[in-house]
């Protein structure tokens, strides 16, 4: 039987949306929320925009909400079962939209987007097995998590329009310098905007032997200190003008 829970994602201290999330479906975590409020800053008017690894459309329809999204909203997820779910959480919420099944960029083949929010996986494939985030949920990312985010960093400005601007999480549980240098080499300016640490979640103390071999290998960030272990998330914006 298909199981679903609902998620609550604050807009602001006034405003929050309650999200269903259906089963095999990624259920949004702090990066989200950082992410997020990375794209309220610099964006302030409504534009082009595409939810670019929507899972449950959280993020599309929270910029819709506020008044970011000009006309339609944009949203695609290689996961089926998600554009349904972003699908019907946008109608609960009267967001016109165009969500569509397929990976990154190829549902979109011809668009132009003047902001592209990519969400898509980021964190090395070892980390999500054993993490709480990725239960039922494929990652895909590489022993380095960064195969899906370079990729959509590579292809983007395939799908920008002359002023159009990208947003992207990158999650120390990846090779984070590999990133940023194929950021820098696709685009002319690559900014960082937001910053996060968290502490490692209870369920992956166990594994810190792992993190470490990983770290060794150049496949992850952590630090340790004061007997925490922290990883991050920053958020960047890459333009070509």
């Amino acid at each position: 039987m298909n199981e679903q829970t609902f998620y609550k994602f604050a807009i602001d201290e006034k405003k929050e949306i309650s999200l269903k999330i259906d089963e095999g479906v990624f259920t949004p975590t702090g990066t989200t929320k950082v992410l997020f409020k990375a794209v309220l800053e610099k964006i302030n008017k409504p534009e082009k925009m595409l939810d670019l690894g929507c899972g449950c459309g959280v993020m599309g329809i929270a910029l819709q909400q506020v008044g970011l999204v000009k006309e339609l909203l944009y949203a695609s997820d290689l996961s089926e079962a998600a554009v349904v779910c972003t699908l019907e959480n946008a109608s609960k919420y009267k967001c016109p939209i165009v969500a569509k099944t397929g990976s990154l960029f190829n549902p979109w083949l011809g668009e132009k987007f003047d902001y592209i929010v990519d969400d898509v996986s980021g964190i090395s494939d070892e980390i999500a097995k054993i993490s709480p985030w990725f239960a039922n949920v494929p990652c895909n990312s590489g022993l380095d998590g960064s195969s899906l985010v370079v990729q959509v960093i590579e292809e983007a400005s395939n799908y920008l329009t002359p002023g159009g601007r990208l947003f992207f999480p990158i999650i120390s549980f990846s090779n984070v310098d590999k990133i940023k240098s194929i950021a820098q080499r696709n685009f002319k300016h690559v900014e960082r905007v937001a910053h996060e640490e968290w502490p490692l979640p209870k369920e992956m103390m166990k594994h810190i032997p792992l993190l470490r071999n990983l770290q060794a290998k150049g496949c992850v960030q952590i630090t340790e200190k004061f007997g925490l272990v922290l990883w991050y998330t920053d958020v960047y914006i890459a333009y070509n003008y």
